[in-house]
């Protein structure tokens, strides 16, 4: 049995996450569905990270067993050629078969845009959020720092959340302001900002919740310390609303060498 490693990029706006479903309409099962029609094998192909429906991946990874000889190379073109033009194979390679795409992960990072332009550019709209509010950026990078390091996160865990416990160990939560984002060669002029979450593993919609705290803090609806006081209270309903999913990028997934 070989072992195929594979490195993904996704638009998540048509797509119901990505794990498997009933419906179908997950990147893993259409993932698996385009395997099977190169392969003719049902094969379980497991991911680094579940991303939520809406949420976008530039660099996913997922690996799956096979008794195919065809290449690793061989394999990314055949995915390419069959997959929907919003979810692309960047890379395929073989690796051992101790390899773990989520278990093996030191960590995750994702980073989620925001916008405090009124009227939504036509080409962004569908990747950041627009609250519609000015906010104080200054305040949410204040707020930001109460984050860092091992928390129980469980007010900013989301319901239905599968993990085994709440405690995760944020590295890094970062703001940047940016004025433009580049797309198709283009520049697009705007107040963008970028938060930027690095921890060892994220529960359910846990970036979301930060961030939409980070707002609930930059309205002046929330101090910066207030978040201190989130973390402590251990209760969702304590914490700020949830961020849109398509605002957030699951940016890339860290391998010890």
């Amino acid at each position: 049995m070989r072992h195929i490693k594979l490195l993904i990029e996704y638009d998540g706006t048509n797509y119901h996450g990505w794990q498997s479903q009933r419906s179908g309409d997950t990147i893993q099962d259409i993932l698996t569905r385009a395997i099977y029609g190169i392969t003719g094998e049902k094969v379980k192909l497991t991911g680094a990270s579940r991303t939520d429906a809406g949420v976008h991946a530039l660099s996913q990874v997922a690996a799956f067993g096979t008794g195919s000889q065809l290449s690793a190379a061989v394999i990314m073109r055949a995915l390419n050629a069959n997959l929907p033009a919003d979810i692309r194979i960047l890379t395929a390679e073989e690796k051992d078969e101790r390899f773990h795409p989520r278990y093996d992960a030191e960590r995750k990072s994702y980073f989620y845009i925001l916008s405090a332009e009124r009227n939504p550019s036509a080409f962004l709209h569908k990747y950041a959020w627009y609250p519609k509010a000015d906010v104080d950026v200054d305040a949410m990078a204040a707020a930001s720092l109460a984050l860092i390091g091992e928390h129980d996160f469980s007010s900013f865990r989301g319901a239905g959340c599968g993990a085994k416990h709440p405690v995760r160990t944020v590295h890094a939560c970062e703001l940047l302001q940016l004025n433009e984002i580049s797309f198709m060669t283009a520049s697009m002029r705007g107040d963008f900002i970028r938060v930027r979450v690095e921890a060892n593993a994220f529960l359910r919609h846990m970036v979301r919740n930060i961030v939409g705290s980070l707002v609930e803090v930059g309205r002046g609806r929330m101090s910066p310390g207030d978040l201190l006081q989130v973390l402590a209270a251990r209760d969702r309903t304590k914490a700020g609303p949830t961020a849109p999913a398509r605002g957030l990028f699951l940016e890339k997934i860290i391998y010890v060498e």
